[in-house]
């Protein structure tokens, strides 16, 4: 004979056992996690909300999300400034500042925080996009137009810019101060 949780999955079985998690605790878990951003945080209780077994009104559930939001970013546990930093210390390596700022913008972050928050990168842009070309294709210029097109594409689809795609594919700017109109 079986037991009632048997055919279930731990989890599933432990979910029963347990009493619902409040707002502030969902919240915690998700920051426990990673970084997020107000907007993203506000959207995943807000889901979780519209799930529930019994989900309050849109006005309540709004009002009971910022309270929340507002109590953890009172106590420096939510920051918008930290959630951008930390996104852009986990993806700069892999893509250029375009993709980095559609990310960005996709978390609800500010314009103006995302535009501080690139400056930065966009410095370092070419560099970065240089070592990503070098990782990728072995640092070999490309010896025909096919193949410049192929590297060209794989820059641009990680969200580089035209302008440094074409230098890094053309092998311009390969020392410091060269292909910018500087003598070395």
């Amino acid at each position: 004979m079986k037991d009632a949780g048997e055919g279930q999955g731990k989890g599933q079985a432990r979910e029963k056992m347990q009493a619902p998690l409040s707002l502030k605790a969902r919240a915690l878990r998700q920051l426990a996690r990673r970084e997020h951003s107000r907007a993203e945080l506000e959207r995943k209780l807000a889901a979780h909300l519209a799930r529930s077994a019994e989900p309050p009104d849109a006005g309540a559930a709004r009002r009971e999300i910022g309270q929340v939001l507002d109590e953890l970013a009172a106590r420096g546990l939510l920051s918008d400034e930290r959630a951008a930093e930390s996104l852009i210390a986990s993806h700069a390596q892999r893509f250029g500042s375009r993709r980095l700022q559609h990310v960005l913008r996709t978390k609800g972050l500010a314009p103006e925080l995302v535009a501080a928050t690139l400056e930065p990168v966009r410095a370092g842009e070419l560099e970065r996009a240089r070592e990503l070309w070098r990782r990728r294709f072995g640092g070999v210029p490309a010896a025909d137009a096919a193949a410049r097109a192929k590297q060209a594409r794989f820059l641009a689809g990680r969200g580089f810019d035209a302008d440094v795609v074409g230098r890094v594919v053309k092998g311009l700017g390969e020392v410091e101060g060269t292909g910018d109109g500087g003598e070395s």
